[in-house]
């Protein structure tokens, strides 16, 4: 018998309730495609066919779903709705490769980005809505992936993520209404239809309702999804993979690419650091209190693709897809502690010393004065502390002179200087990373002997 089926009833029923509640929800968007979708001109020979008929169709379906995973009384190997072994080998194939996946958390920024005024449309987000839950129901009927996903730490994170589409979806909706009005020579639709109420008793009470409901979510939610408390902790046998929080997930895969002095340290510094910097190198005052897009795009761009790929997709990289010995696994792959990965990374100056120059690596002597071994480790390092002063010097004058200078004319030297450093500290990351999975590359800067390295 197996121990570890990918069907189990009690697996089955409870995504006969899954199906039940979107077949109810589709039902609701029939009922509001009825009302304001119209009709189809023509459709099957058929004239003036609603609009909602595919809804109520798609319902119809679903509630079928339902049906057969409510009822279902059979053995559980015999069930016939899941997700086909083929589809999950070549996501496994794409998930569990670094270069895949980011690119594909990219393409999906970008395609985010450039369809903004299509995918926002409701009916577009709705399908997709309903292509996301699909995913995940047909998805919970692989073992390993319901392990990983059904985990209670985890479920805080899978309800995350749909949070962070719904509130990504409705910037994108009301920035454009607010882009066709702003073009037109309109006001803002938050200034035209704003609305003002007093402190108390309008919003005090709006604010109780608030967390007592949300009281009443996480008392239900404790009771349903009790804390998965583990064996006493023990510094002689830590947890493998042992992870931090899902909101330090995304620093912690940085130290896959970054010294901890650096991704622990100097870039959280430097987010904290920006972030208390935006109001004063922030020259563009349109969109204060209301959504733009058009007038604010590199704003905006570059806030999402900080927040998006390289925060977002970490945080669901290291949450999903890292395993036991931080090696990467794909969604519906056992997590096999005896999986090696042999990698053999590089520092520049090993590339350059030992490959290209064919010369032995210049070790300081630690028998000789400090200045003397200073020398030695800067004959060693010199080529990646010349790419680092470039990149942090040189660079941001370039860009004053180049695609960025319209920013440096109205934002001043000091403040171009700060906004430049910034953009080009948070692009070290993809850079780092390509170079990693690339070259092999470990270190540009390498000087253990101080614990510096870049």
């Amino acid at each position: 018998m197996n121990p570890h089926p990918d069907l189990t009833a009690g697996v089955i029923r409870g995504l006969g309730w899954l199906y039940l509640l979107l077949a109810l929800a589709n039902v609701y968007w029939s009922v509001r495609s009825f009302k304001k979708d119209g009709y189809y001109e023509r459709l099957f020979g058929i004239d003036h066919v609603p609009k909602a008929f595919g809804w109520a169709a798609y319902a119809s379906i679903l509630l079928l779903f339902a049906c057969a995973h409510l009822v279902f009384s059979s053995s559980a190997d015999d069930f016939m709705i899941r997700l086909p072994e083929f589809f999950k080998s070549n996501v496994d194939i794409l998930i569990a490769n670094p270069i895949s996946y980011f690119v594909i958390s990219i393409v999906i920024f970008v395609a985010m980005v450039v369809w903004r005024n299509w995918w926002v449309e409701p009916t577009i987000a709705w399908i997709l809505f309903n292509m996301s839950v699909l995913f995940l129901a047909l998805s919970m009927t692989d073992y390993d992936f319901r392990q990983i996903v059904g985990k209670p730490d985890n479920v805080p994170i899978v309800a995350m993520l749909y949070l962070v589409g719904f509130f990504t979806w409705l910037y994108f909706y009301k920035c454009r209404d607010n882009d066709r009005r702003l073009a037109n020579g309109l006001p803002p639709a938050e200034k035209e239809l704003s609305e003002t109420v007093l402190t108390w008793p309008d919003l005090v009470y709006s604010e109780m309702i608030c967390m007592v409901l949300l009281t009443v979510v996480l008392i239900l939610w404790g009771v349903a999804l009790p804390a998965p408390l583990e064996e006493p902790a023990s510094a002689v046998k830590t947890p493998n993979p042992s992870k931090a929080p899902w909101y330090f997930l995304g620093l912690q895969e940085m130290l896959v690419y970054f010294d901890p002095w650096m991704a622990g340290v100097v870039l959280p510094t430097v987010i904290l650091g920006g972030l208390m910097a935006i109001p004063y190198i922030d020259f563009n005052k349109i969109g204060n209190g209301y959504y733009v897009y058009e007038k604010r795009k590199f704003a905006v761009l570059t806030f999402l693709f900080g927040f998006l790929p390289l925060w977002v997709a970490m945080i669901v990289l290291g949450t999903f897809i890292r395993g036991p010995n931080w090696n990467m696994f794909g969604l519906y792959e056992y997590w096999d502690v005896h999986k090696l990965e042999v990698l053999n990374n590089v520092n520049l100056s090993d590339m350059f010393w030992l490959d290209l120059m064919r010369q032995p690596l210049p070790r300081p002597d630690s028998t000789a004065a400090w200045y003397v071994q200073l020398v030695t480790i800067l004959q060693r390092e010199w080529l990646g502390l010349v790419l680092i002063v470039l990149y942090l010097v040189a660079l941001p004058p370039i860009m004053a002179l180049t695609v960025f200078r319209k920013f440096f004319a109205r934002m001043g030297f000091l403040r171009f200087m700060v906004l430049a450093n910034l953009i080009l500290m948070m692009w070290s990351l993809p850079l780092k990373m390509a170079l990693r999975w690339s070259l092999n590359l470990k270190y540009i800067v390498a000087i253990p002997e101080f614990f510096f390295n870049i």
